[in-house]
């Protein structure tokens, strides 16, 4: 299961849009067996004008998203557009998440792999 986590210092960091770096954990039997941590940079693009308007800011993350292909998203917070646009995708976003990121990606991993046997 593929979680991505936006991270400073390997704890969860505030809003997703404007997130610095983002982590990419793959966790397997409830351990993280890679964690990669990627700059994205959304902290300067996010208020950057561009011809396209917010949708492009939108657009990027969709694209990591999709490159890394995550199946969950946690976050200290996201917008309402930007939870909309992930659950679209099928992608649950974790909100209001503080402290370790690795403790974080853990649990959420248990909540689905949990959601995903009781079906």
């Amino acid at each position: 299961m593929i979680i991505a986590v936006n991270v400073i210092d390997g704890m969860v960091a505030g809003g997703l849009g404007r997130a610095q770096s983002m982590a990419v954990a793959d966790v397997q039997q409830g351990e993280i067996v890679s964690w990669a941590v990627v700059d994205v940079g959304w902290d300067v693009l996010h208020d950057q004008p561009d011809q396209d308007g917010h949708g492009a800011h939108h657009a990027r993350i969709v694209r990591f998203m999709k490159d890394n292909q995550v199946q969950a998203v946690v976050t200290g917070h996201a917008g309402p557009p930007m939870v909309h646009t992930l659950e679209l995708m099928d992608i649950p976003v974790y909100q209001g998440a503080s402290g370790d990121a690795r403790e974080w990606v853990i649990a959420v991993a248990d909540v689905l792999t949990d959601d995903a046997n009781a079906d």
